[in-house]
Order: C-alpha cells, then structure tokens, then sequence
C-alpha cells in the first residue's frame, strides 16, 4: 500500500477519534507481541496426540473440538488456556501506544489481560466484561471498556474454544452479538492482529450487512500484514497464498472494511506512532517551576502563564501540567478561565493534571509520574525553571529532567529563554544546535529565535502559537 493511502487512513482515523467515534478490535496476532503464543503453537500437542499435522491444520476449532471428542472433556484444554495465558507477558508498545490514545472502546477475542494491564498503567478506569452478567454493570468513573467477547482467562471453563461453544454462541452470549453489532453500526473499528477466520465475527459482519445497505454502514478499517516470499520456500505456493490474500482483502470490502497492507508487522508500531503522534501534536505540555521570576514581576509572570494556557485552550491545544511551583495554578487557572467562558466541562483531554506527590517517600515515584504526564503531549513548553535549595537559588533539575523525557519521546521543545533560568540554559541548548533538534527548517528557526526576546506578553503568546502552528503543518 502507498504513503498516500496510508497517510489517508491515518487522517481520516484521527478525526473520528477526536469525536470519540473509534473503537479497537484485537485479536490474537495482537498478543503474541506481548509473547504469547499463536494458536498453532498453542494447540500443536493437541494435534501431536490427535497424530495430525499442526502445520496442514487452518480450522483448528474442529481441532480442538476433535481433541474433546477424543477425551471425553475439556479439562487438559483448559488447563493449557490457564497456563499459556496466566504466565507473564510482556506490554507491547502497540498496546500501550493503543491505551495512550483517548479510545474508549475495545472488543477482543483474546484470553490474556494485555488490553487491560496497558489501560491500566495509563491510569485509566478500566471495565472489563466477559460474562453476560457483565454488561448489565457499568463500573463508576470509567473511561475504558474492554469487551472480552470470548472469555477470560482465569475462567478456562468458559471461553469460547471448541465447535461446540461456537455453535451455541448466539444462544448463550446474544447480548454480546447485539452489543457488537449496533457499535459496529455507530463507530469506526479498527482490527489489529485479527485474521477473519473466527465463526462469531463473520455471523456478526454478515448480520450487519444484510441489516444495512452499504451505503448505510460505516468504514472500517483491518491493518494486516502483506504475503511475503521470506516466509515461504516454494515460489508456487507463495504466489498461490499471495492471489488468496488479494481476493480475500477484496472481500472484506463487502463489510465496509479497508485493509492496509504492510510490510512488516513493525510497521503495525510505525503506524499506531504516527496516529499518536498526530493526535497529541495538540497536547502541549507545560513544564516549569519559579520561586523567583527574574526580569518579570511576580504578578506579570503569573499573568503570562495564565494568558499563555488561555491561548492554548483558544486555539484548540489541550493542557497537560505537572502543578510546578510559582507555575501551576497559573496554568490552571487560563485554562479553566477558557473552559469556562466556552461553557464547556472540565475533561481530562482538555486539562490534564498531574500534581506531584509530596515527601521523601514519593520521591521514586517522580519519574514515572513525569513519563506518564509527558507521553500524553507531542510539544513541550518549558518556563522558568528555578528553586530555593537552603536560602540560595538553584537551577531546577526537575525540569531538566523533563526536558530529557520530552526530547527522548520525540516531542518539539520549546523552551521561553527570556523566562531565564534553567529555560534559557535550555534555549541555550537548542539555539546552539538548532539542526540536530529541528533539522532544515529556517521558518521554525526564525521563530525560535524569538524565544529569548521579551516582548509584551500578546506578542510572546503570538509566537509560541505560531511555532506549534509551524510544527503541525510539517505532520
């Protein structure tokens, strides 16, 4: 697939997200970047024991009803669903990149907690629904919801694995095929690691088509991975496999699903990074810290912090802010000023904060208090920058610090020079070696330039937009 396609998908994705119109579908390609297994590996000794061929084997729900029908039960299977996926995994950074960004819906057909655990790390109120009982409960204050439409795995006796458990689906688990169906009706899906060939999703597509016309249906979208010669010895069968998958994306096309075809499954994580970073271009960071303010007055800085994240907010940037000394309440309250004036609600995507916990004891807990606030913006402001240490001013080295995350996360730094202290150091910095932090670019160099020059406080906001207006024209 071409740039252009792809850079198209991915537009068109941000915008639906921004009006809250997206939802995630994972399946179990998604997790095996975690390190679990596929579903070959994890039922070879079943065809092993069953004296068959894993690697001729493509239906393996009969496999494994085959398996059952051969013992009797189910118990060993189960006891493989609660070993392979209560073992430790690893977060994938597609997971985490997918739990960053402000959805709030996803379906899965997996067994594992990586959805979840990432949501979780995020800080984020997760409502995890794998029993019919489930859904009839909303969890207070969420904002996520993990649809585990074929079980989970502490609970092996129940999730969907055999032919058995596929055909009595729409018997036993309809609320879960209705509530598919109508989101799949009112918001955009994307499908990650999912190959299609699960018996539930194509009863639900096809319901869904025949329900609505195609006019009528929203766009989807599936991002797979190309056919690729590596993976095969025999030129014949790669070519054969190859037609196969043409045919089939072709088809998926009749449920409103587009796929983009990549590469290589890292360009799954390009892919994801690039929607992130297009969506938190618009997430501004404000770090600082001031027990003095140098060549401002006090109620002069104080006012410039606060018309300064006023602006933002006016101009659709969100505000995302550690609470520093001398800084934090003027952030605050810009901000809310313009929240306010719009009529608007305080919403964590507007405002958000993340003051620091106090004491020795929570000292540890800084830096990842400062990872998880700057990876929720792509531009860093940084202001000020100073502190009392036993009477004397020092320099903050907690705002070098975040200077450092901000830059190891690829975000735009733009430190106010003429703020002084630790941002000029770092205005400094940056001025110095201008082509290594913004490489070929005279418009934005011309503007930087403009951070080290005290002007009234409108003319310094002009600026500062103007830059991050510079920065989102370049995406």
């Amino acid at each position: 697939m071409s740039k252009k396609e792809i850079d198209s998908f991915i537009n068109k994705f941000v915008k639906e997200m921004k009006d809250d119109n997206v939802a995630i579908f994972a399946g179990a390609g998604f997790s095996k970047s975690g390190g679990f297994v596929d579903w070959k590996n994890l039922l070879k000794g079943v065809a092993d024991e069953l004296d068959l061929d894993i690697i001729k084997e493509y239906d393996l729900v009969t496999l494994a009803q085959y398996y059952v029908n051969r013992n009797g039960n189910r118990s060993t299977l189960n006891d493989i669903i609660f070993e392979e996926f209560t073992k430790d995994a690893e977060i994938s950074e597609n997971h985490k990149i997918l739990a960053r960004l402000p959805i709030s819906t996803f379906w899965t057909t997996n067994y594992d907690s990586l959805l979840e655990d990432a949501l979780k790390e995020t800080h984020r109120v997760v409502d995890v629904k794998y029993t019919n009982k489930h859904l009839s409960i909303t969890m207070p204050r969420r904002d996520a919801v993990v649809y585990k439409m074929h079980g989970d795995k502490s609970h092996p006796d129940d999730v969907i694995l055999i032919k058995d458990d596929y055909e009595n689906y729409y018997r036993k688990h309809s609320q879960y095929i209705t509530t598919l169906s109508g989101m799949l009706i009112s918001k955009t899906f994307l499908f990650v690691g999912f190959s299609f060939t699960d018996p539930n999703i194509d009863y639900i597509l096809s319901r869904v088509k025949i329900d609505y016309s195609q006019e009528n249906q929203r766009q989807h979208y599936s991002i797979m991975r190309k056919i690729s010669a590596n993976d095969f010895t025999d030129n014949a069968e790669f070519e054969y496999v190859k037609r196969k998958q043409t045919f089939f994306v072709e088809d998926l096309k009749r449920y409103n699903i587009k796929t983009i075809l990549v590469d290589e499954y890292d360009d799954i994580t390009k892919i994801l990074s690039t929607i992130e970073k297009k969506l938190i271009v618009n997430n501004i960071f404000i770090s600082g810290s001031a027990h003095e303010y140098g060549d401002f007055e006090e109620k002069e800085a104080k006012e410039f912090i606060s018309k300064l994240s006023n602006s933002l907010i006016k101009s659709d940037f969100n505000v995302v802010s550690g609470f520093g000394v001398g800084i934090g309440s003027a952030v605050i309250s810009g901000a809310l000023e313009e929240i306010y004036m719009k009529g608007g609600t305080i919403k964590e995507d507007r405002l958000l904060l993340r003051p620091f916990p106090q004491g020795e004891d929570y000292k540890l807990l800084w830096q990842a208090y400062r990872e998880d606030m700057i990876s929720r913006a792509g531009v860093s402001i940084f202001l000020f920058g100073n502190k009392l240490v036993d009477g004397e001013i020092k320099l903050a080295d907690g705002i070098q610090n975040e200077f450092l995350i901000a830059k190891n996360k690829g975000h735009s730094l733009l430190p106010l020079g003429y703020t002084g202290y630790k941002a000029l150091e770092l205005w400094n910095e940056i001025n110095d070696n201008f082509e290594k932090y913004y490489p070929n670019d005279d418009k934005l160099k011309t503007v930087f330039q403009q951070f080290n020059l005290k002007k009234s406080t409108l003319e310094n906001i002009q600026d500062v937009l103007h830059f991050i207006k510079l920065l989102k024209e370049k995406m």
